[in-house]
């Protein structure tokens, strides 16, 4: 007598709910879901780690039982929709004739991201954002723009650290109707969570060798001849985010800063 083949247990999909807990069946790390981003998920123990997972090729379990975790469907509460930034989105409405004040960021990359996320915000309250090409002559030009009650200036700085190039320069600036916020970061783009981008962290880069092409190189970024170009690498970068969840809270509570500051009374 012939025997029938066994069929194949079908492994249940389940949405990566935070506070899902599930165990990484390789690994045996137990933990309840944090944030599930992109190809990611984000796992917290008992003991407070907190460890980052791939959707695709990691297997899970539920009480012994192996499940496959998706990432959740986004559903947006009845009646109100967010923007990028988590702010509410004001439908039909057209940008705001643009403000005197201004925010600065310090280069190309950083005003593309901004405008990515809060973009919408910005164009509500009319708010213009100017990429500043670097901070080396930021007083001079703060005194050129010559701030006022109703002419505020927000600048966001990359690298504001103690003892770094650019808190000097900003020690610089002394107005009451200017604010300057920044990041940690040497750039912007690691301003953007790893998880993000489904790596483990954003590389170091040896001294000498230019940050960006350096990122790209060891993130294998290159084309067919080793190449490594960083517009096509921040394409990469910019075209992963998708709304404030993707950056780090040091960048979200700076933008945000400066965004209630210039449009403040």
């Amino acid at each position: 007598m012939l025997r029938q083949p066994r069929r194949r247990r079908e492994v249940p999909q389940l949405p990566a709910e935070a506070g899902l807990v599930v165990e990484d069946a390789a690994s045996g790390f137990c933990g309840a879901v944090l944030h599930c981003e992109h190809e990611s998920v984000e796992l917290q123990d008992a003991r407070g780690r907190v460890r980052t997972f791939p959707l695709r090729s990691a297997a899970f379990l539920i009480d012994g039982d192996p499940v496959t975790l998706v990432r959740p469907v986004q559903r947006a509460t009845a009646g109100v929709v967010r923007s990028a930034s988590g702010s509410v989105r004001v439908a039909r409405t057209r940008a705001r004739v643009a403000r005197a004040s201004r925010i600065w960021v310090e280069g190309k990359h950083d005003a593309e991201l901004v405008e990515r996320v809060w973009g919408h915000d910005l164009r509500v309250d009319g708010v213009v954002v100017e990429p500043l090409d670097g901070v080396d002559y930021l007083a001079d030009r703060v005194a050129e723009f010559d701030p006022a009650p109703d002419r505020r200036l927000g600048v966001l700085v990359d690298h504001l650290v103690a003892g770094s190039k650019e808190s000097r320069l900003v020690a610089a600036v002394r107005s009451p109707h200017v604010l300057v916020t920044g990041h940690p970061y040497v750039d912007i783009w690691q301003a953007v969570r790893p998880a993000t981008l489904g790596i483990p962290g954003w590389p170091d880069v040896p001294r000498g060798v230019p940050w960006k092409e350096g990122v790209c190189r060891a993130l294998g970024w290159v084309d067919g001849t080793g190449f490594a170009d960083p517009a096509q690498g921040w394409a990469r970068v910019l075209g992963a985010v998708e709304g404030f969840r993707d950056l780090e809270p040091t960048l979200l509570g700076a933008v945000e800063q400066l965004i209630d500051f210039v449009t403040a009374g």
